[in-house]
């Protein structure tokens, strides 16, 4: 597969089925992608969008995004319904509108994960959701004793998420933990 061969980790099946209901309970017509990786995600979240929806999708790589548009041909996918943006998500998210997206998901690294969570809180309209992968970073967030930066960070990103009085958090049991958060 060519996420392998790019060295990048595709949502597991779990993920994306969550992510296509969440779409779908949302009704989203317009959502934000942090990580574009090769489109897995992505397929998953258009399969639940409204017919007219559009994804927005960023990722510093721009040979991800070409394997993903590949992709998204491939499944039949409209072009219209994709915009791909290439750069550092710290760079995009600020340009992108204020409360205009019904769902955004963020599936990066944890190091910055927290800055992009706090734009994503801005771009959501009220009603909107958050979901972010890989929350329990490989097992280590519930273990005190880790203490190295990534853990750390998505430790932190999980409290200032439940902590926010604005957003409604869970934590679902599937991949390596998706955290989901409704705006209120």
């Amino acid at each position: 597969m060519r996420a392998e061969e790019l060295g990048i980790d595709a949502v597991p099946v779990g993920v994306g089925a969550a992510l296509r209901m969440l779409a779908a309970a949302s009704h989203a017509r317009a959502v934000a992608e942090v990580g574009t990786g090769t489109g897995v995600s992505a397929l998953w979240l258009l399969e639940g969008m409204a017919e007219d929806g559009v994804l927005t999708t960023i990722d510093v790589e721009v040979e991800h995004q070409r394997v993903a548009k590949e992709s998204f041909a491939a499944a039949g996918i409209r072009s219209t319904r994709t915009r791909t943006i290439s750069g550092r998500a710290l760079d995009v998210l600020p340009r992108l509108a204020d409360s205009a997206y019904d769902l955004v998901f963020l599936d990066a690294e944890p190091g910055e994960t927290g800055d992009y969570a706090e734009q994503a809180v801005r771009m959501l309209r009220s009603g909107g959701v958050l979901a972010v992968s890989d929350a329990l970073w490989h097992d280590r967030v519930a273990d005190p004793a880790r203490r190295d930066e990534l853990t750390v960070a998505m430790r932190e990103l999980g409290r200032s998420v439940r902590e926010n009085e604005d957003l409604i958090p869970t934590l679902l049991p599937v991949g390596g933990g998706l955290l989901v958060a409704v705006l209120r």
